[in-house]
């Protein structure tokens, strides 16, 4: 019997609709990076690259107490700010990131972080994902940020198929207006948090279980063919035959001969 296939997804009526749940059961908007303003925000998100948002929240009140603005940040002394913020992971490039986006802010504009996406992507450490982060949050602009949950849980719940986090944010914002976009990702990142979790998804407590097609898929499908070893199996030595050195037969002596040895030579 043919296994049954799965009803199509239409995209973009499967991102209103999740929108629409997310909302529901996330209606306060939170980003867990603690902030006071976008200076702040901006600084913790750099940081926030492969490291948790609880961790940056742990280093960010030594930060901004030694560092409160970019005048003081740009003129940071490197060993200082590099121990300060050791804990967040790959500090020394960090370090460079933060002191550099200080500088640039200061030199180019005037101390104030830019609300406009183009502005934002030419500070040193600073991409797509973050500059949409500080747009949504801080400045209340449109604003999709793409990290691993929203990439994650896009794919998950057939929402896109792509990989590529710049061709997730333009796909969704398609299908969503612009005052939804920073919300939508705040929520999709809170639900793959504490629901749909990278590899233990909690399926049966998912306000989505029913229209997502993932859900009750196994996070790895079982290996139903063990992978060919990568070694060498030895070949199986034959035992070398046993040499046996061959006794040279006995000469038969006939009466005969020993009769002709024993006569007399004729001179």
């Amino acid at each position: 019997m043919a296994a049954k296939k799965s009803p199509k997804i239409d995209p973009k009526a499967q991102t209103v609709e999740v929108a629409r749940r997310l909302a529901i059961s996330f209606p306060e908007v939170i980003c867990e990076l603690d902030h006071r303003n976008a200076f702040e925000l901006l600084s913790a998100t750099i940081l926030s690259a492969q490291c948790t948002d609880a961790r940056v929240n742990m280093v960010t009140p030594a930060l901004f107490a030694r560092y409160p603005d970019p005048w003081s940040l740009a003129s940071a002394d490197v060993s200082e700010l590099e121990g300060i913020i050791r804990s967040t992971g790959f500090y020394a490039s960090k370090a460079k990131n933060l002191m550099g986006m200080a500088s640039e802010l200061v030199e180019r504009f005037d101390g104030e972080v830019p609300s406009d996406l183009d502005d934002l992507v030419t500070l040193p450490g600073v991409g797509r994902k973050t500059g949409n982060v500080v747009r949504s949050v801080v400045f209340d602009l449109p604003g999709l940020p793409v990290d691993t949950h929203v990439g994650r849980l896009s794919r998950r719940l057939g929402l896109t198929k792509h990989e590529d986090p710049v061709k997730v944010e333009l796909q969704l914002n398609d299908y969503l207006p612009g005052s939804e976009w920073g919300p939508f990702s705040l929520r999709l990142i809170l639900h793959g948090r504490r629901v749909c979790d990278a590899r233990k998804p909690k399926c049966d407590e998912c306000s989505m279980a029913d229209i997502c097609p993932s859900a009750g898929v196994p996070v790895t499908a079982p290996t139903t063919k063990r992978p060919a070893s990568s070694k060498k199996t030895p070949a199986k030595k034959t035992p070398a035959k046993k040499v046996v050195a061959k006794t040279p037969a006995k000469k038969v002596v006939t009466k005969k001969a020993v009769a002709k040895k024993a006569a007399p030579k004729k001179k």
